[in-house]
């Protein structure tokens, strides 16, 4: 937004001891060139009156009077000094300008009365020329506004009657009219040393109040901004307990590459960047800036009682029964841990009034990192791995039910394999088949002589009959049940069944040891692990407190506060006087 100028003010007061000109040829100027009735600004008459003395915010400005007085001539059309006409400060009325002038009325005072003396139909040549008049007439030029309507509007209404009757008509009864004040004395007039004199006076002062305004600035700024600025460099250089800086850096890395990574998608595809430890990072930078590690670290290694010591400085060192609160603030000041992103590294800076002390924080930390790192990983590799492991065992136990069912199978049959049995019963079969067919053909051949043996015919038909009831027993045996047994049907089919079930479980037992090599792969791939780029060395030097710094600082801060003070201040002080 855009800030209003602010108009600057100007004072126009009145020195007393200089010369007092006339100003009847500016107040003589047509009314067009008279300033607005609204605006507080001095008059011609007040500016021609006397040397006047201007002040802004800068400081005084001194312009004698005569020549404003000359300036107001020329542009009045007035001669000027040089070619003025003769004086006649003889006469009554100038007296009484004069000393109308010298009581050092204002330009607001002066405008009123010339407008007051318009009203009563009178016509002043100036403004010191209206409040004579309107004295004269026995009115207060400087009275109340409803006074002087009232006067105005009676002088109007009774044209017959005199403006000094109507006024006598509107006063009390037991008031008596205003009497103008003595006529002072004229002016004495200054001659050309005074005048020097007297702007000489007003030199020395303005440069007076410059020094008492720069003795007075220089006072606040050593107060407000080089007091503070001096303590706070005496603290750095002088109290402030130097602290050693121990600087490590590391990494967060998985065992997968981008191109092993299982699965795809974006985890496949930042598998093998430092965006694929993000959350983990962010997790340990976390659990180091703790109050767990403060407490291990503190447990393990006295750090309450190393800052406790007695060479600590005021600021830095923590009482012996110190909350814990108080302690993990000074464990969060000298402990500065930040994780890049971009790249995928943990900084950790760790301070101590000891380099060795410094060294073994920062290994400590390190350490509880590595087992925050494990501990993050491995329940994920266990999960992975239970699931794999199950599987496996109850495949296992499968296989083996199904194994002693077929066992058990055999052993109750009597039967080894069923299709060796079945094979057994096809030949024999098949050989008494052949033999009855032979047989058959034997009988046919006897049968064709004129006179066949009865015997031999006999005989070959026997053995035909035997053979078919062979072949007929051993066709039943296969389908048909026996007594006390099973048919040889049935027990093949159990015995196929028992078989493809343990086969089915066999299966089943090599993809559950299949399924857990995979997730053993695959945990292990999940492992998490940190990877040291910066090993923590211990200092040989101090890199606390960074004394010239720290003033420098210190110096800056004082002064843009004090120069907000300030601003603010004069804003207040300029809205405030408006």
């Amino acid at each position: 937004m855009t800030t209003t100028p602010k108009v600057r003010k100007f004072r126009i007061r009145r020195n007393d001891g200089m010369l007092g000109e006339t100003a009847d040829s500016v107040a003589q100027a047509p009314a067009s060139a008279m300033p607005h009735p609204d605006i507080d600004t001095p008059s011609a008459e007040a500016l021609m009156a006397a040397p006047t003395q201007i002040e802004d915010g800068f400081g005084d400005l001194a312009m004698p009077g005569s020549t404003a007085e000359a300036r107001a001539k020329a542009q009045a059309g007035a001669p000027t000094t040089a070619e003025a006409p003769p004086d006649d400060a003889g006469t009554p009325a100038e007296q009484e300008i004069a000393a109308i002038r010298a009581e050092g009325l204002t330009g607001r005072q002066l405008r009123m009365a010339r407008r007051i003396a318009q009203k009563n139909g009178l016509h002043p040549s100036s403004d010191f020329d209206a409040v004579r008049l309107l004295r004269a007439r026995g009115l207060d030029p400087f009275a109340s506004s409803n006074m002087l309507d009232m006067v105005v509007s009676t002088a109007r209404g009774s044209e017959g009657d005199t403006a000094d009757n109507a006024a006598a008509r509107l006063l009390p009864a037991t008031t008596r009219p205003v009497q103008p004040p003595a006529k002072p004395a004229p002016p004495r007039p200054y001659g050309v040393d005074e005048r020097a004199s007297e702007i000489m006076k007003i030199q020395r002062d303005i440069a007076r109040r410059r020094r008492r305004r720069l003795v007075l600035l220089a006072t606040r700024l050593a107060l407000f901004v080089l007091l503070p600025t001096l303590l706070v460099s005496y603290y750095f250089y002088r109290v402030a307990t130097p602290l050693y800086a121990t600087n490590t850096e590391f990494v967060i890395q998985k065992a997968e590459t981008g191109g092993t990574s299982s699965g795809g998608g974006l985890g496949g595809l930042l598998g093998g960047s430092s965006f694929a430890t993000v959350q983990e990072s962010i997790v340990v930078q976390s659990y180091l800036e703790s109050r767990e590690a403060m407490l291990r670290l503190d447990e393990e290694l006295n750090f309450r009682e190393h800052f406790s010591a007695p060479n600590m400085d005021p600021l830095i060192r923590l009482a012996p029964d110190a909350a814990i609160e108080t302690v993990y603030a000074t464990y969060r000041d000298q402990l500065t841990i930040g994780y890049d992103p971009t790249e995928g590294v943990i900084k950790l800076e760790m301070l101590a009034a000891d380099p060795f002390t410094s060294q073994a924080f920062s290994e400590a930390l390190i350490r509880y990192a590595e087992e925050r790192v494990d501990q993050m990983s491995q329940r994920l590799r266990e999960d992975q791995m239970a699931g794999a492991r199950e599987s496996y065992e109850d495949a296992e136990r499968r296989v083996s039910e199904a194994q002693a069912r077929v066992l058990e199978l055999q052993e109750r049959r009597g039967v080894l394999s069923a299709d060796a049995e079945v094979s057994a019963v096809f030949s024999q079969i098949s050989t008494f088949e052949l033999e009855a067919q032979q047989e058959r053909l034997r009988l046919a051949e006897i049968l064709s002589a004129r006179s066949p043996n009865p015997t031999r015919v006999e005989v070959a038909q026997n053995n035909i009959a035997r053979l078919e009831t062979l072949i007929a027993q051993l066709r039943s045996s296969l389908t048909d049940t026996q007594a006390g047994g099973a048919s040889l049907a049935r027990i093949q089919s159990e015995l196929v069944i028992a078989q493809a079930d343990l086969e089915t479980r066999q299966m089943m037992l090599a993809q559950s040891l299949q399924q857990l090599e995979t997730a053993r792969i695959e945990a292990n791939r999940q492992s998490l692990y940190l990877s040291m780029g910066v090993f923590p060395v211990p200092p040989d030097r101090a890199a606390y407190p960074r004394a010239f710094e720290n003033t420098l600082l210190a110096f800056l801060v004082f002064s843009g506060i004090y120069l907000m003070v300030s601003m603010t201040a004069s804003i207040l002080r300029e809205q405030v006087s408006s």
